[in-house]
C-alpha cells in the first residue's frame, strides 16, 4: 500500500484515483451534492479560493463534458467504454441527478459495459431523513450494478474507487456506482492506494481453461457435419477478433453474430452469414434448426436469439465459451463448457482444431440463401430505410463507427451495413433503450476523435434525447445523424399491424421540422424527400467538417423482415414478402442481394 503525508479533500481523492486508473474523460452534470467534484477540476478554483489548512492546492487536467441530462452522461460514458475498451466515467448529483442515471446504468449492466458512476449524496447528517434531493441511489441500483457503495468516511474513498474500477473492468464487465455525501467530499484525510486489489469472494477469472472440456469441445467440432459459430459481444469485449476468425477458418465453420456481436467478425468474410434471431436472416434461423453443433462464444443464448426456447436448435449439441458462470446452462444446457475469457479459451481450443471441407453443409446454406434472399432492396422511387443505410455504407465503405438507437432502424443497420472494422457497431441490446443513439454517438466521437461517427436514428428515439444537440454543437463534434423518419414509432406500428389488427394507437408522431431544429442548435440540417436526394445529402454530410442532421423521409409503413413472431420458434420465421424478391444479382462476397 502506498501513501504520502499530504492531506487531500475527498474530492481530490476521487481525482487522484482517476489519475491512477488512467481516466481522462468524464461526462456529467453538476449539482449541489457533487459540486466539490467540479471544484477540483482544472480551472475549477482550487488554488484561488482558500483550502483547508495543510491541503495542497491542485487542479486536475481531466476533460469534463457537460451534458444536458444525466441519462445522456451514462449513455455517452457507455459508448466511450465500448469504443476504447476502458471504463467510462459519469457524474450525477444527489436525488434526481442520480436517478436520471438509472436507465443508462441499467443499459450498461445488460450489455456488460464497464462504467464507474460517481454520485454526490446529501450530507451525512441528513441521510435517511428525507433531506432535499435525497434518494437512496445505492438501494435503487442494487439490481443493475455489479457493485455499489455509499462511502461515509473520507479515508475510504481511494479504496472504494480502486475497487470500483477493478470490479467494473474484470470478469464480465459492468457498471459500479460510488455514492459520496457532500460533506465527505469536503473532509480531508490521507490518500492510501492498494498495491493490489483483493476482494474476498470475488473471483473474476478462472485458473485456466479446463483441458478435459477443451478436448471434449474439439471432439464435438471434429465430429460435426453441420456446425455453426454463434459469436457474441464477449468476442468484442475480449478483443478475440483474430481468434474467432482462426477458429472459423481453421475448422471451416460458418459464423453468425448476435446483435451485440456484430463487428466481431468481418462482415464481408465468405464464412459470415449475418445475424440470427428476432430479425435475423431467414437462412440463419433455419440453419440453426438444422445444425448438429452450435459453438456459442461470448454470448448468452437470450430470447432474441433463441426464439421459443424449447424448440431452439433441436438437432444440435452445444459448446459454450463464456466468462460468467451464471450464464452457463441458464437458458441452454451445454455439452461442453469452456469457462473464461473468450480470447484465452479460443486460443486453447484452436490448438486442437483441424480443417474439414463440409461441402454438403455449405451447399445447403448457399441454396437457402438463393431461395430466401432476406437482404433485399426492392425497386421503387420511394425512400426506403434499407436503401438509406446501404448508401451510407457505400459512402463510407464501412470505415466509420455506426451508433444506433432501438427499433426498426437498428435492425436495418444490422442487416444492410457490413462491418469489417472490428468493434465498429455500437447499439443498445439487452435493455433496448430508445434515445441511446444521440448521447452514445457523443461518447463514440470523444473516444475516436479522428474517426467518422454515423448515428442512425429513429425519429421517435431521436426525440427522446435531442437536447444533446446543444452539447454536440458546443463541442463541435462532427457526428452525422441519419434520422430514418417514418413519422411513427415504427417497430411498435409493425407489431400493431401484424398482431393487433392494425390498431394504430399512440404510434403516429407529430414531428418538428428536423432541419430547422438542427439549425436552431447551430447545426447543419439536410433533408432527403426523394430517392435521388439520398446520395447527394450523404455526400454533403461527409464533406462538412461539423455535425450534421439529415432528415430522411422514408416510407411510413415499411416493415422490418425477416421476423420471428412473439412466442414462435426460429423455424417459424416470417420471411420477406414476395414483392421484395426482384433480385438483380447475388454477391457471394457480401452475402447480400442488390435490387434495382
Amino acid at each position: 500500500m502506498t501513501t504520502d503525508d499530504k492531506l487531500y479533500t475527498g474530492a481530490q481523492m476521487v481525482m487522484e484515483s482517476f489519475l491512477r486508473e488512467g481516466v481522462d474523460t468524464i461526462f456529467g452534470l453538476p449539482g449541489g451534492a457533487n459540486l466539490p467534484l467540479y471544484d477540483v477540476l482544472e480551472n475549477g478554483g482550487v488554488g484561488i479560493r482558500p483550502v483547508p489548512e495543510g491541503v495542497v492546492p491542485k487542479e486536475y487536467p481531466i476533460r469534463h463534458y457537460l451534458v444536458k441530462h444525466e441519462q445522456c452522461a451514462a449513455h455517452a460514458a457507455d459508448a466511450y467504454a465500448r469504443v476504447t475498451g476502458e471504463a467510462g466515467v459519469c457524474y450525477g448529483t444527489s436525488g434526481p441527478g442520480a436517478t436520471n442515471l438509472v436507465t443508462g446504468i441499467a443499459n450498461a449492466f445488460m450489455d456488460s459495459v464497464p462504467l464507474v458512476c460517481v454520485t454526490g449524496q446529501v450530507i451525512s447528517a441528513l441521510i435517511g431523513r428525507d433531506g432535499f434531493q435525497e434518494a437512496d441511489i445505492q438501494g435503487i441500483t442494487i439490481p443493475i450494478t455489479k457493485h455499489n457503495e455509499l462511502v461515509r468516511n473520507v479515508n475510504e474513498i481511494p479504496r472504494a474507487m480502486q475497487e470500483a474500477f477493478y470490479i467494473a473492468t474484470t470478469g464480465r464487465p459492468g457498471p459500479v456506482l460510488v455514492d459520496i455525501p457532500r460533506d465527505v467530499l469536503q473532509h480531508t484525510g490521507k490518500f492510501y492506494w492498494q498495491d493490489k486489489v483483493q476482494l474476498r469472494g470475488y473471483k473474476p477469472y478462472t485458473n485456466g481453461v479446463d483441458r478435459e472440456e477443451v478436448a471434449k469441445a474439439a471432439e464435438l467440432i471434429e465430429q460435426a457435419e453441420r456446425p455453426i459459430i454463434l459469436s457474441g459481444h464477449g468476442v468484442i469485449i475480449s478483443h478475440a477478433f483474430a481468434e474467432v476468425r482462426e477458429l472459423a477458418e481453421k475448422a471451416n465453420i460458418p459464423v453468425i453474430t448476435t446483435l451485440l456481436g456484430i463487428s466481431g467478425f468481418p462482415g464481408t468474410h465468405p464464412l459470415y452469414l449475418g445475424m440470427p434471431g428476432m430479425h435475423g436472416m431467414y437462412w440463419n434461423n433455419i440453419a440453426i434448426s438444422e445444425a448438429d453443433l452450435l459453438i456459442g462464444v461470448g454470448m448468452r443464448f437470450d430470447d432474441r436469439v433463441t426464439g421459443r426456447l424449447k424448440d431452439f436448435a433441436p438437432k444440435a449439441k452445444i459448446v459454450h465459451l463464456e466468462i460468467d458462470p451464471a450464464e452457463i446452462g441458464k437458458n441452454v444446457k451445454p455439452d461442453a463448457t469452456l469457462r473464461g475469457d473468450a480470447k484465452t479459451s479460443l486460443r486453447e481450443l484452436n490448438k486442437h482444431i483441424s480443417h474439414k471441407p463440409r461441402e454438403r453443409w455449405f451447399s445447403w446454406l448457399d441454396e437457402m440463401r438463393r431461395k430466401h434472399p432476406s437482404i433485399v432492396i426492392r425497386k421503387t422511387e420511394e425512400v426506403l430505410p434499407q436503401y438509406v443505410i446501404q448508401q451510407i455504407y457505400e459512402a463510407t465503405k464501412g470505415d466509420c463507427y455506426v451508433v444506433t438507437g432501438v427499433g426498426q432502424h437498428q435492425m436495418w443497420a444490422a442487416q444492410y451495413f457490413w462491418y469489417d472494422r472490428p468493434n465498429s457497431f455500437v447499439t443498445s441490446g439487452g435493455l433496448g433503450t430508445m434515445g441511446f443513439e444521440v448521447p452514445a454517438a457523443m461518447g463514440a466521437q470523444v473516444a475516436a476523435p479522428n474517426d467518422t461517427v454515423w448515428s442512425i436514428c429513429g425519429d421517435g428515439g431521436f426525440m427522446m434525447t435531442l437536447q444533446e444537440l446543444a452539447t454536440i454543437a458546443e463541442y463541435n463534434w462532427p457526428i452525422k445523424f441519419a434520422i430514418v423518419n417514418n413519422k411513427v414509432l415504427g417497430m411498435v406500428r409493425q407489431w400493431q399491424e401484424l398482431f393487433y389488427t392494425n390498431n394504430l394507437v399512440a404510434t403516429p408522431l407529430k414531428n418538428p421540422d428536423f432541419v430547422k431544429l438542427a439549425e436552431a442548435f447551430g447545426i447543419l440540417g439536410l433533408r432527403a424527400e426523394k430517392k435521388l436526394d439520398v446520395k447527394p445529402v450523404i455526400e454533403t454530410a461527409m464533406s462538412h467538417p461539423g455535425p450534421v442532421v439529415i432528415d430522411f423521409q422514408v416510407k411510413y409503413d415499411e416493415n422490418c423482415y425477416p421476423m420471428v413472431p412473439p412466442g414462435a420458434s426460429l423455424d417459424e420465421t416470417i420471411d420477406q414478402p414476395a414483392y421484395a424478391f426482384e433480385p438483380k444479382r447475388v454477391s457471394d462476397e457480401r452475402r447480400k442481394v442488390e435490387v434495382g
